[in-house]
């Protein structure tokens, strides 16, 4: 089955609901102040403690601090740190660095697909990330990811080739175009933010996730083939 995964979750009354949808990683979008919609350290442990298992929280972290990411990963304690900090701002040697001093949570790394250097990008976190988010950028942005916009799926799908991370595919996925992306890309997850939000809203459409939850278990990810079941 494709792994499903939904942000930016920002309160815990959507946290229950998606989860209990099926959502595997409930992805909440956590820091100081920083960047935009970030969620302090009190609110991500609230909405955290709503998430129903098996359901998993995913705090993503925008920020390269890295002192700030160790410290707020050990209270809030997340199943997966995701960093999603612009290539240049976090290399894999402190991905390395931060993965031993945490030594609990799962690591995901965020990869900007943004043409060929992309996939040997995604090469040095062999070894290093548990998972890749294949997202689309802006070059001149110090975060990856929250465009609304699809990338060329077809780096996408070398990357998937090329590493053996497990890869999840972002980049303006939602119902109406999630089962394509698994057919071309065979990404071991998919990843929705601005196409299940609510129209003019940050906050989630129930509908919309349940949608694209249920389109992404339709697709085999290995086959590109509809499931009998679907």
């Amino acid at each position: 089955m494709v792994l499903t995964q939904i942000y930016e979750v920002s309160d815990p009354v959507e946290a229950s609901a998606i989860s209990s949808i099926g959502v595997d990683h409930v992805g909440v979008l956590v820091g100081d102040g920083q960047f935009p919609r970030e969620q302090a350290l009190g609110a991500a442990e609230r909405i955290a403690a709503a998430i129903v298992p098996p359901a998993k929280f995913t705090a993503l972290f925008l920020t390269n601090d890295v002192n700030l990411i160790k410290a707020w990963a050990r209270k809030l304690r997340p199943h997966i740190v995701h960093l999603g900090a612009a290539p240049e701002l976090l290399i894999p040697p402190q991905v390395l660095n931060l993965k031993a001093a945490l030594a609990g949570p799962l690591i995901m790394r965020s990869i900007p697909v943004s043409g060929a250097a992309s996939i040997e990008l995604a090469k040095t976190y062999d070894g290093i990330a548990d998972f890749l988010l294949l997202d689309s950028y802006q070059p001149s942005d110090r975060q990856i990811g929250a465009l609304g916009i699809t990338h060329d799926w077809s780096i996408s799908r070398r990357i998937v080739e090329s590493v053996h991370v497990p890869a999840i595919l972002a980049g303006g996925l939602g119902p109406e175009n999630v089962a394509d992306a698994i057919r071309q890309v065979h990404p071991v997850g998919v990843d929705s933010k601005t196409k299940t939000d609510r129209s003019g809203s940050h906050a989630k459409d129930l509908e919309l996730v349940r949608r694209f939850h249920d389109a992404a278990q339709v697709v085999d990810r290995a086959t590109g083939v509809a499931s009998q079941n679907g």
